[in-house]
């Protein structure tokens, strides 16, 4: 499931890619499809890194190298202008100085490196909050989200940081339903059949990839789409 989608960057073969917060590597592996792209996988979270290692096999599709590494995002282990573009997704709602990780992005970056950006669309985002509030509640988890981002407002400090905007769009309609159920059970979460029966329909759906969803999703995601991605140029 891709947030970011891989032909805004114009990926050259040879490029090299950073997933920064990758996760089980959902877009170490969408990056690593494409012909001769290079990709390396960073995260703290060492069991989300044991997943993404298990199927690391998986990940050069296009032919190029793969790695996964544990790394901070503070304080990235590359040198300066190692990475042709780098893929941030659904990561700075959990930093509290995502500023600073901005930066040390644009360290890695090369000149005219690309930056593809996720983040929580602000209203579902919201709804989630206000659906399962307070202590123990949807924003107070470990390792939770710590804020709720204004599209436009973020990126126009990504612009303000040395990068020009080359476009945005929303994803997941299908998904913001399924979070809004589990705030509304937050008790039950994990084990109420709405849940469950709402999961087994997402991941029908991910698997089969119907016209039906697939043209229903597509007209949702402006509307409703769970995230919005943001794509930039380094021009500074």
């Amino acid at each position: 499931m891709l947030t970011v989608r891989m032909d805004r960057l114009s990926l050259p073969p040879g490029a090299w890619v950073m997933d920064l917060g990758c996760g089980e590597g959902r877009h170490v592996r969408g990056a690593g499809m494409v012909a001769g792209v290079n990709v390396v996988g960073v995260d703290l979270d060492e069991a989300a890194l044991g997943a993404a290692r298990r199927n690391a096999v998986a990940y050069a599709d296009g032919g190029g190298v793969a790695a996964v590494l544990k790394g901070d995002a503070y304080r990235l282990p590359f040198p300066d202008g190692a990475f042709d573009a780098v893929i941030c997704s659904e990561v700075f709602e959990h930093l509290h100085v995502y500023a600073d990780v901005l930066t040390e992005i644009g360290r890695v970056l090369k000149p005219h490196g690309q930056l593809a950006l996720t983040v929580p669309r602000a209203w579902p985002e919201w709804l989630c909050w206000r659906l399962a509030p307070g202590a123990g509640g949807y924003a107070d988890q470990p390792g939770g989200h710590v804020r709720i981002f204004n599209a436009e407002a973020l990126a126009r400090e990504v612009a303000a940081a040395g990068y020009a905007r080359r476009g945005r769009h929303f994803a997941h309609a299908l998904h913001s339903p399924y979070w809004w159920l589990k705030c509304a059970l937050w008790r039950r979460r994990d084990d109420h059949p709405l849940v469950k029966l709402y999961h087994r329909f997402l991941v029908w759906d991910l698997m089969q990839r119907p016209w039906l969803t697939r043209t229903l999703e597509h007209l949702l995601d402006p509307v409703m789409g769970k995230s919005v991605a943001l794509y930039f140029e380094k021009t500074a």
